[in-house]
């Protein structure tokens, strides 16, 4: 048990923290609020080769992370006991080892060995180091481009090294391999009754063991072997101050087979791990989630199960159980892939982030002090979340696709440095999560990529995807974010690009998922659209006193977000119901953002009582929006349930005049746990989404998973 008021005494320090004036070292530098070091001696390349565990269990570590007095360099002997304690024997948060309903863990039997010789026990548990030695800051991270008209497989790989660590003669390598006579394997890896999951060795994962049991035959040995090598290609070097680091970027290509296959890839021939590709002809099974995050001022550690280490932790390992179950071929990143509040904590900002006049402050200077700290927190920050927990495990084994979500106030964007922060924002989201950086020749080899108009307040032009995930069925990731002002989503000119290449889409597309980042077939909340705009606005004093009503007001100035522009939302879905009627094709929305699971449906108005309403089949104008939202982050206070729910009954007369009806979907009778629901229409539960072809129907299935107990991550469908 926690030791009483231990989270509130934690809380109280970490207040008191905040409130100390910013710190200067002895060189004359600020302290960073967040420095990630490179993974730990005890990684090759962040793969841990520590010996296998021993029975001897190790003392609980005390509940406030006080040093235990181990060196940091060498992890000890683990046991079993280990893997349950989250023992903290590196700098790096570690990732949650639950017990229920999933608990990662190796498989290493000694009885699996016992029959085979000194020689042999020894090759198959040997430690796979790299060579040339690569000191690891983050990745391996894997994302999918598209499938060509030649049935080739386009992706990538990133991994950022930290130089002075590093060997680079040769450059880095990317080993991969695959059998096209041998279709991948979906074995089950359940036992105890599904209590029990083993999602193998990770890089973020210090307690994992890199041994592999003789029966799993993982190792590609046969005669139709296929092996490629790529090197890698330097895309950016972040100058900090613990030196250069390098991100290095591999183009992978993978001729498709009949079946789906199981692609095993290595760096620099160290730790090998295993994605997943459809076979030629089959549609990708997609996960897709949204806001993987805690907003400021939400204690992680309540929504940490049991057997977990953190709250970021249970949902993640859910859909990594899915996925060991039946692989996911695309992760689809919806908005909000991580959080950057934590930015107005830097030292460095907090002389314009505490200024008193507004209007002084959106003259601040930008100063080359600032700039840097600003470009420290993203690297930092990008570093810590995309290698740490669960979701590190995700990004290295399922191929992603992920679109930016910001909407920030018109004035702001004007400030020198509030601009800085939204466009270096932008910028490390292209090289991170989509591993593009515009300034190096060469940078859009990425086939799927329609570059748009350029960015309103950032400097760079849009980035939306368009991309092949099955015969039948393509996504359309729309880049929300570039061009983004109060009264404009997106450009004419991206507008113009999208849909030329949606009208140019091959024939015998039936399906065009498109993801957007806010949902578009959602209570509107028309009415509050004036109280929002006002001075006057009641929600913003409600906001600042912290009941319950954060989510609206702006976190920097303090003003109310306003709703997207109707005029746009309703032109863009008129065009879509357009080319959906043109080319005889269905389209689905796919959104994040509101922390709550939810279905809206956009169809043909039935203007009489007598008229039968037509069948979805046979209506263009119908689209459901499926609302995934949030994978991490806390469901929205009852109070604001409450109001949703309201309004998804009242009727929507928005786009009455474009003979549009649109009205909520009543999907949720039950609550996950069994009892009576709070709303038909939202789920104010963490959720993810899984996206599957259903035959014979020829249907798009999506499953909404949503969580069934706080904290315990198991979802219900």
């Amino acid at each position: 048990m926690d030791v009483p008021g231990w989270h509130a005494s934690r809380r109280a320090a970490r207040e008191g923290e905040d409130d100390l004036p910013p710190f200067r070292g002895p060189d004359g530098l600020f302290r960073p609020v967040e420095q990630v070091l490179p993974l730990d001696e005890g990684f090759i390349g962040g793969w841990n080769i520590s010996s296998p565990p021993t029975p001897a269990p190790p003392t609980p570590p005390p509940k406030n992370g006080l040093n235990l007095g181990i060196p940091v360099g060498r992890p000890p002997p683990l046991s079993p006991h280990l893997l349950q304690s989250g023992y903290p024997f590196i700098s790096v948060p570690t990732p949650s080892f639950p017990s229920t309903p999933h608990s990662l863990h190796p498989s290493v039997d000694g009885s699996e060995w016992s029959h085979l010789s000194a020689v042999e026990r020894s090759q198959n548990l040997k430690k796979r180091r790299m060579s040339p030695y690569l000191q690891f800051m983050c990745g391996p991270l894997l994302r999918y481009d598209i499938m060509d008209e030649h049935g080739v497989w386009h992706g990538a790989a990133l991994i950022v090294t930290a130089d002075i660590g590093s060997i680079y003669e040769p450059p880095p390598t990317f080993k991969y391999s695959w059998d096209p006579s041998q279709p991948a394997s979906l074995k089950q890896h359940d036992v105890n009754n599904g209590h029990l999951v083993d999602l193998g060795p990770h890089p973020a994962d210090p307690m994992a063991q890199p041994f592999r049991s003789p029966a799993d035959g993982e190792e590609f040995q046969g005669p139709n072997t296929q092996e490629q090598r790529v090197f890698g290609r330097e895309i950016y070097v972040y100058s900090g101050r613990g030196g250069t680091y390098t991100f290095w970027r591999f183009i992978i290509r993978i001729p498709l087979a009949d079946f789906e296959m199981r692609i095993q890839y290595s760096i620099n021939d160290g730790m090998e791990m295993n994605f997943f590709v459809p076979g030629r002809g089959e549609t990708m099974r997609l996960a897709a989630y949204s806001c993987n995050g805690f907003s400021a001022g939400v204690n992680p550690d309540d929504f940490r199960g049991p057997g977990f280490q953190s709250g970021y932790d249970p949902v993640w390992v859910d859909l990594l159980a899915k996925h060991t179950d039946r692989p996911f071929h695309l992760l689809v990143g919806g908005g909000d892939q991580l959080y950057c509040d934590g930015i107005i904590r830097e030292p460095e900002l907090q002389e314009w982030v505490n200024h008193p006049k507004s209007e002084e402050k959106k003259k601040y200077p930008l100063t080359q002090e600032i700039l840097t700290a600003i470009d420290r927190f993203y690297f930092n920050h990008y570093c810590q979340s995309f290698r740490s927990g669960a979701f590190a495990r995700a990004n290295s084994s399922i191929p992603m696709l992920n679109m930016a979500d910001d909407h920030d106030p018109d004035d702001l964007q004007r400030a020198p440095v509030f601009n800085a922060i939204g466009s270096r924002g932008y910028f490390f989201f292209l090289l991170f999560q989509c591993f593009i950086n515009d300034d190096r020749p060469g940078a859009h080899s990425v086939k799927s990529v329609i570059i748009g108009g350029q960015g309103t307040y950032v400097p760079l032009r849009s980035h939306s995807f368009l991309t092949c995930i099955g015969p039948t069925s393509w996504l359309l990731m729309l880049d929300c974010r570039a061009e983004r002002k109060l009264t404009q989503v997106c450009s004419e000119e991206e507008y113009t690009k999208v849909f030329q290449r949606l009208h140019a889409l091959p024939f015998g597309v039936e399906h065009v998922i498109i993801q957007l980042g806010i949902p578009i077939a959602y209570p509107r909340m028309v009415f509050l659209e004036t109280i929002l705009s006002s001075r006057f606005n009641p929600f913003i004093s409600l906001g600042r006193s912290g009941l319950g009503l954060k989510g609206l007001v702006n976190k920097f100035n303090a003003d109310a977000e306003l709703l997207d522009d109707l005029a746009e939302r309703n032109w863009f879905i008129e065009q879509l119901q357009l080319f959906a009627h043109h080319k005889r094709i269905r389209i689905s929305l796919l959104s994040g953002d509101v922390h709550c699971a939810a279905v809206g449906v956009l169809k043909t108005l039935n203007k009489g009582k007598r008229l039968s309403a037509l069948s979805p089949a046979s209506d263009h104008r119908y689209m459901l929006n499926v609302v995934t939202s949030a994978i991490v982050n806390k469901p929205p206070p009852n109070g604001v349930v409450t109001t949703v729910s309201k309004l998804s009954t009242k009727r929507h007369e928005t786009m009455h005049d474009a003979n549009t009806d649109e009205e909520m979907a009543p999907l949720f009778t039950k609550d996950p746990d069994g009892s009576k629901p709070k709303s038909l229409y939202i789920m104010p539960r963490r959720n993810w989404c899984s996206i599957t072809l259903e035959q014979p129907s020829g249907s798009l299935l999506f499953d909404i998973r949503v969580e069934k107990e706080k904290g315990h991550g198991e979802t219900v469908g």
